[in-house]
């Protein structure tokens, strides 16, 4: 199919200009002024934003935990992800202790499958690193799998040790893959959770306390260390605290490959949500917890000047009736995680874009760019130039709208930005050439989407 976008303004991390982008099958052939040409179809973007699609490196679909598994699978997480205008994930695959890493990948894969609507990749999540693994991880670089997650919290679950952490960092050294790193002192943690378990404090509020931004800043500092010594980059996920941004800045100041991202919600909501009445407070239950709302703008300010690189989602929804309920009387039983891959796009367009906090370079350089070129995806995926994927959304900068369970398309039965306007909403959305928004109406197919085989860093 050939499709032909005249007349908005294409914006890149880099560029900004009205023009023309003719699309001839799943990638971007040419890109003018005033073509003209026999196409399919044509669509007129006058007045609207032509962006390369939105690319969210972290997402858990279908992900067991705590004794239940996230409400979107890859069908109903992607579709939502389309509507938001983001054209690609990369989620994340399990091993659980004793699998190998192939295990984990082809059940993954096994799950997205024939559902994803849009193109998706792997992070693999090590959680038992033995010198047959280490051969694993390099010859999933090999096959497309570049990254690698691992976690510093959740003791006896998730967590690795300091001495395997930096053994899989060394490999990458290798194998030119990425680590990313969960940065919480688990350990730690887990003593604050049983004390205050003990002390009768069981409210959802008491999973912020016990998760102080310290604990976050401490490992934060330590998975530095141990990259800066291994002499590899580290990726630090979803960092919520101003104390954890400080060790970034600090490592970058000195030249370190040292890269991490934040999430919307720690971009617009705050500790203040753990005081809603009643068992509320479970809807905001995620690691890291929120943190005070002044540390919102120091997250911006890391955002516009380069200290965080990716605004990601950490999309992990659980139903307030029939999952986050687990933990009422015991807040370390509610599943940690909230939804938020429909959103993202809209959001930080409003809260960044439109009050001056980021320029709209920098909006399409976090959400897409940055994270392409972290990722091993850029230039297939993240701008708009010849010979890339057409990953494309027409983006209308002046629309507003309200957010509402009741309107959005994730699976779950909450929204934690309900009742918020946001100006700058997602129109239509292209995937590799076909679109699957059209008009704010989906008409992909599950299951279209590819599985994207990544590059390593060398």
């Amino acid at each position: 199919m050939s499709l032909l976008i005249k007349n908005g303004t294409v914006v890149t991390a880099v560029d900004q200009y009205v023009g023309d982008v003719l699309i001839e099958g799943e990638r971007i052939a040419t890109i003018g002024s005033s073509l003209s040409m026999p196409v399919d179809r044509t669509i007129d973007a006058s007045g609207k934003l032509v962006l390369p699609g939105g690319i969210d490196v972290h997402t858990h679909l279908d992900m067991p935990f705590g004794g239940t598994t996230s409400a979107d699978d890859f069908e109903s997480g992607t579709i939502a992800a389309a509507f938001g205008g983001t054209t690609s994930i990369v989620d994340f695959a399990i091993q659980y202790k004793g699998q190998t890493l192939h295990h984990a990948w082809e059940t993954w894969m096994h799950k997205a499958e024939g559902k994803a609507a849009i193109d998706y990749g792997f992070h693999m999540i090590i959680t038992d690193l033995t010198d047959q693994v280490e051969l694993e991880m390099d010859a999933l670089v090999g096959q497309g799998v570049t990254s690698f997650k691992l976690f510093m919290a959740y003791p006896g679950v998730f967590m690795l040790d300091d001495a395997s952490i930096f053994k899989a960092l060394l490999r990458t050294g290798k194998n030119g893959g990425t680590i990313c790193m969960h940065a919480e002192n688990g350990g730690v943690i887990d003593v604050l959770v049983k004390k205050a378990l003990a002390e009768g404090k069981t409210a959802p509020k008491y999973h912020a306390l016990t998760r102080p931004v310290r604990a976050e800043a401490e490992a934060t500092h330590r998975a530095i260390a141990l990259a800066e010594m291994a002499d590899v980059p580290i990726y630090i996920v979803h960092l919520s605290a101003a104390e954890a941004l400080e060790m970034v800045t600090e490592a970058r100041d000195r030249g370190l490959p040292a890269y991490a991202e934040t999430c919307p919600q720690y971009l617009f909501l705050s500790d203040d949500n753990y005081e809603e009445p009643g068992f509320d407070g479970a809807k905001y239950v995620m690691s890291p917890p929120l943190r005070p709302a002044a540390t919102q703008d120091r997250l911006w300010r890391g955002l516009a000047f380069n200290d965080l690189q990716a605004i990601s989602t950490d999309h992990c929804p659980f139903c307030m009736k029939e999952q986050k309920s687990m933990g009422h009387g015991d807040f370390s039983k509610i599943p940690n995680g909230a939804p938020g891959i429909e959103t993202r796009m809209s959001l930080v367009y409003d809260g960044g874009v439109r009050t001056g906090r980021i320029s709209l370079n920098r909006f399409v350089e976090l959400t897409s760019t940055s994270p392409a070129k972290i990722f091993g995806l850029f230039p297939r995926k993240g701008t708009i130039a010849p010979g890339s994927d057409a990953d494309i959304v027409i983006f209308d900068p002046e629309k507003t709208t309200t957010l509402s369970v009741h309107s959005l398309h994730m699976k779950v039965d909450y929204n934690p930005y309900e009742g918020r306007q946001v100006t700058g909403v997602t129109e239509t959305v292209i995937s590799r050439g076909r679109v699957v928004i059209d008009n704010g109406r989906f008409v992909g197919r599950a299951g279209a989407g590819a599985f994207i085989k990544r590059s390593a860093r060398w």
